[in-house]
């Protein structure tokens, strides 16, 4: 079978996968708020499905391109979601919570949906990529990171039991406040997905910071441009300039994904006629809250030592092969030492102060806040040796 078929065969089984877990929702919901337990045992089926689906796209991609295929931003994103979804049915397992998949299958589509803006093209692996030592530790802090996202979903899950979410309070705000972060994700995939499908990228021409010239693909409509920026024919564009010590052009997409998702979440609070966690509260009204803050503890307890492993032990051995020297300070490295000691911290004051319930949950929703953080922002804007991936 050629190199081709098995990339289209691999790309339509994660297509089918998502779109049975976008049906899922519905009979998982059912069961959430209904006693029949025939919808939990569909929602259950195709999740199952879909999880299958998705280990066959990753094993012909792995098959195709002949190395783990965790190797750039579509390939990690997406490896990223089908951890989180196996995580999720390992939780269910556990602990027979159907409501937590109502949570978690949203967030893994979100990531599977932004992974899917980036390009999906086979390119060489540079040198430094071209180790088993990668494979092992990319792996294990994606699979670690899926686990620590169960925590984000159960506390979310228990704030929105446990608040009384129709009074205004830091709480309340801060939790919508989430839901809104969510949502402007949702929209950089969307734009992101439109700009794509309907316009063709534009060359923008302008000098860097090193006074030399430089063309930057802009994918977005530029709205945002660097000072004396032009395009191919010498037109100027753009809406903003500005100094050419940032990069406009990823300021651009951040901000495409700011405007288009408040738009969106700003219809949908009109649609509504309440804020969205007012409206998420009712799908919790069965939760047992104490068995929720349980499963974003143990969810932290089996998580942290995964990701120390992956984040920095096993990261250090593959630096050490790739630029001989295990730690150099470098902006991944250092956000992955934050992540460690973030959650160190965590267990921390969990252990030792006590810290329970809506605190714990609190830290949980953090804790992703901090792991997107290091995935998505470091990797796009922060220049460093991990830019590449």
């Amino acid at each position: 079978m050629s190199t081709e078929t098995l990339l289209n065969l691999s790309s339509n089984s994660l297509f089918i996968a998502f779109i049975l877990l976008l049906i899922a929702i519905l009979p998982i919901g059912l069961a959430v708020k209904s006693k029949r337990k025939m919808f939990g045992k569909v929602g259950l089926l195709l999740t199952y499905s879909a999880f299958t689906l998705q280990l066959v796209y990753f094993i012909l991609r792995w098959i195709a391109v002949d190395h783990a295929p965790v190797s750039n931003m579509y390939e990690f994103m997406t490896f990223f979601g089908i951890m989180l979804t196996g995580s999720y049915l390992i939780i269910h397992l556990l602990y027979k919570q159907i409501v937590v998949g109502l949570f978690t299958i949203p967030v893994s589509l979100i990531i599977l949906g932004y992974g899917s803006v980036f390009t999906k093209e086979v390119s060489p692996l540079v040198p430094s990529l071209q180790s088993h030592w990668l494979t092992i530790h990319v792996m294990t802090v994606a699979f670690s990171s899926a686990i620590l996202s169960i925590s984000f979903a159960t506390g979310i899950i228990y704030l929105l039991r446990t608040l009384d979410v129709t009074k205004k309070s830091i709480s309340t705000f801060a939790l919508e406040f989430v839901m809104y972060c969510l949502i402007v994700v949702i929209g950089f995939i969307g734009v992101s997905t439109y700009f794509n499908l309907t316009s063709d990228t534009v060359k923008v021409h302008f000098e860097n910071s090193q006074g030399k010239e430089e063309t930057a693909d802009y994918t977005m409509m530029p709205l945002i441009v660097n000072d004396a920026a032009l395009t191919t024919d010498g037109e100027q564009i753009g809406v903003l300039q500005i100094t050419n010590k940032i990069d406009a052009k990823k300021l651009n997409s951040i901000v495409w994904a700011f405007l288009v998702g408040t738009i969106l979440y700003v219809v949908l609070i009109l649609m509504a006629r309440r804020p969205l966690i007012v409206l998420l509260k009712p799908l919790t009204n069965r939760v047992q809250p104490a068995l929720m803050d349980e499963i974003t503890y143990r969810a932290v307890v089996i998580g942290f030592p995964l990701f120390a492993l992956g984040g920095l032990l096993f990261a250090m051995i593959w630096a050490q092969i790739a630029w001989s020297r295990y730690w150099g300070w470098d902006p991944k490295e250092v956000w992955a030492l934050i992540t460690f000691l973030f959650y160190a911290a965590f267990l921390h004051f969990r252990l030792s102060k006590g810290w329970e319930g809506e605190k714990t949950a609190w830290l949980a929703i953090i804790g992703f806040g901090i792991i997107v953080f290091n995935q998505v922002f470091v990797n796009l804007v922060i220049a460093g040796l991990h830019s590449y991936a």
